[in-house]
């Protein structure tokens, strides 16, 4: 592996992560956030992941498997790669501690009418179980931005961005009630910062791997894998939430203007 490559896809990986600390950043105005944005913004982040994964990534993960395997066997472990992948992050999202959707911008009267006695602490707690959750969500997607950037510059980087769009309102949900229950602004950008971090994380194991099974065969494994974890997290995170936040349309318009961009690009990139 080229060390300068290696260096390049942890940077790029590590600032998708980090853009939870532009999300803290927003939440000082949240009054002033504009859904409507957020919803185009979410749709287009989703259009990206799924074009790039079925156009881009699974294809590229059948042609390293195609390398050890003759085409049915290499197709049917392809197949059998994106929903594994699908499978993993389902698992996750199924038995992570969460306060609702971590993408979900919290609203203070809907976290103060909780029912809790202790107003301060229930946003706090809040805040943190949602720090928890975006981490634990956050792992996956360091490892496919990494593999990824890996396997082809071009398609780690978009990854990179659409991951990175869709982080602000995550750290936005983890800032939010901190700052409402400890009044401290630089308390809530920090701890939208570190669950960014997470990322890192998958981007190690990512290179754990490669580096244990420097093989085709295990990068079209995990080049399938990520393909099914974007398009998990792009119809069960992104596009429920772009709609929540917008309209129906909206959302629609923000999803294809993200295939279609990236199409452009990948068809100019060559």
């Amino acid at each position: 592996m080229d060390p300068k490559t290696i260096v390049l896809a942890l940077l790029v990986t590590l600032l998708a992560g980090l853009s939870t600390g532009i999300g803290g950043l927003l939440s000082m105005f949240q009054k002033r956030s504009s859904s409507h944005f957020l919803s185009v913004s979410l749709g287009f982040s989703a259009g990206v992941m799924v074009y790039l994964s079925f156009m881009e990534i699974l294809p590229e993960g059948l042609v390293y498997l195609q390398a050890h395997y003759p085409a049915p066997k290499a197709a049917i472990i392809n197949i059998a790669s994106f929903f594994m992948g699908i499978a993993v992050i389902a698992l996750i999202d199924r038995f992570v501690p969460s306060r609702g959707n971590p993408h979900e911008i919290p609203d203070l009267k809907s976290l103060t009418e909780s029912g809790c006695s202790d107003t301060d602490y229930c946003l706090l707690r809040t805040g943190v179980l949602s720090a928890i959750a975006i981490a634990i969500h956050n792992f996956p997607e360091g490892l496919a931005t990494f593999t990824s950037y890996m396997a082809d510059a071009r398609i780690g980087v978009s990854i990179a961005i659409a991951i990175a769009i869709h982080n602000i309102p995550e750290g936005i949900a983890v800032a939010v009630p901190i700052y409402f229950s400890t009044g401290s602004r630089r308390k809530g950008f920090n701890i939208a910062l570190l669950s960014g971090f997470a990322e890192m994380l998958g981007a190690v194991i990512g290179l754990l791997l490669f580096s244990f099974f420097p093989t085709d065969l295990m990068l079209g494994v995990v080049m399938a894998s990520t393909a099914g974890v974007m398009v998990y997290i792009s119809f069960d995170e992104l596009l429920p939430t772009a709609e929540k936040y917008g309209e129906h349309h909206l959302a629609i318009y923000g999803v294809l203007g993200g295939m279609g961009v990236m199409a452009v690009s990948l068809l100019l990139l060559g």
